[in-house]
């Protein structure tokens, strides 16, 4: 199942078209150890031959060396990608090793001038809000990202990681969208209060890390083990120690779907993503990263996998049986404010 291009949808109301499935780049540089820069260049190419057109990035992907290496072939093919980048997580001016937030209107144009360069265009498609500084008022922030938009600087805003309550009181500022949260078979906290405001807003949702960062396609069983010791993974509660061996026990099920498809568990795990668009009601577009020519293909083979009611029914209790939390800290993500 790794033949023909993509289905198309759009990003909320008045958004961009785009692939039914996008591209999480920043692995292609950056967090996940080393990669292979001529091989990601190629999957890049592969991708948009794939019908894959919103390629997902950020200022805080290495300090914007991830922008960077994604300037020439986003310059290269213009007219034929969505480019997705973000703002708000950034590196201390007085320690680089350590990232902040900031979602203060000042750095907000402070930064859209960074990736602009960087990536090497006059516009961007979607700008997000990285990551949520609750010592600024949402307001302020969405109200700085609107200007962008009147001054074509930037063409459609988006949120990563926000509450309910915080995507209201942007969409009352400006239209968003799209809300970008993981989401996958081992993290379903956005379903209580996210999703609902999702769908009712019209807004598009854009799951990254759909994969489990790789372990729900078994790529690896232990973080400590299996990965160098560059790869942010490492940090992670759930792919470590117990937790990563209780969890590995969780796969099983994914297998036999997999197997009743012939396809991968990889490919199940976004068919799943896929599929919650039918379930809930709305657009859903996850960006699962990789730095292969093969695995985009996969991946992308997994938009056309169908999953019947009773293997939904199968897949539906594993993320309550998860152990260990998404991030050391809970409020960095949406669910540890709600």
């Amino acid at each position: 199942m790794t033949d023909g291009r993509i289905a198309k949808a759009q990003l909320g109301t008045g958004g961009p078209e785009v692939g039914l499935q996008g591209l999480g780049c920043m692995g292609m540089s950056w967090a996940y150890g080393p990669a292979d820069a001529d091989e990601a260049r190629a999957t890049l190419e592969r991708a948009l031959e794939l019908g894959v057109t919103l390629f997902d990035t950020a200022e805080g992907y290495g300090d914007g060396e991830n922008e960077k290496f994604l300037s020439p072939f986003f310059t290269a093919h213009r007219d034929e990608v969505v480019i997705a980048t973000k703002y708000g997580l950034t590196f201390s001016p007085d320690d680089r090793s350590k990232r902040i937030i900031r979602n203060d209107p000042p750095y907000i144009r402070q930064a859209v001038e960074g990736s602009l360069r960087r990536l090497g265009v006059d516009v961007i498609d979607l700008y997000y809000m990285h990551r949520r500084d609750v010592n600024v008022p949402i307001e302020e922030s969405v109200g700085a990202m609107a200007e962008l938009v009147r001054e074509g600087k930037v063409k459609h805003l988006g949120l990563s990681e926000v509450t309910a309550g915080e995507l209201r009181a942007a969409q009352a500022v400006h239209p968003i969208a799209a809300v970008q949260s993981e989401w996958s078979l081992f993290s379903r906290d956005i379903e209580t209060n996210v999703v609902p405001a999702v769908r009712e807003l019209g807004v598009a949702l854009v799951p990254y890390a759909p994969l489990g960062r790789g372990f729900l396609t078994g790529s690896f069983a232990n973080a400590d083990k299996d990965l160098t010791e560059d790869d942010a993974r490492r940090a992670h509660p759930r792919f470590t120690g117990d937790n990563a061996a209780a969890n590995g026990t969780l796969l099983e099920p994914i297998r036999t779907v997999a197997e009743s498809h012939d396809a991968t568990p990889g490919q199940i795990a976004l068919a799943w993503v896929q599929q919650q668009a039918t379930v809930h009601g709305f657009t859903v577009v996850p960006i699962p990263g990789t730095t292969k020519r093969s695995r985009v293909a996969e991946n992308t083979a997994a938009t056309r996998i169908v999953l019947t009611e009773t293997e939904l029914t199968l897949l539906a209790p594993l993320a309550g049986k998860v152990a260990g939390t998404r991030y050391p800290d809970m409020t960095f993500a949406s669910a540890g404010r709600e």
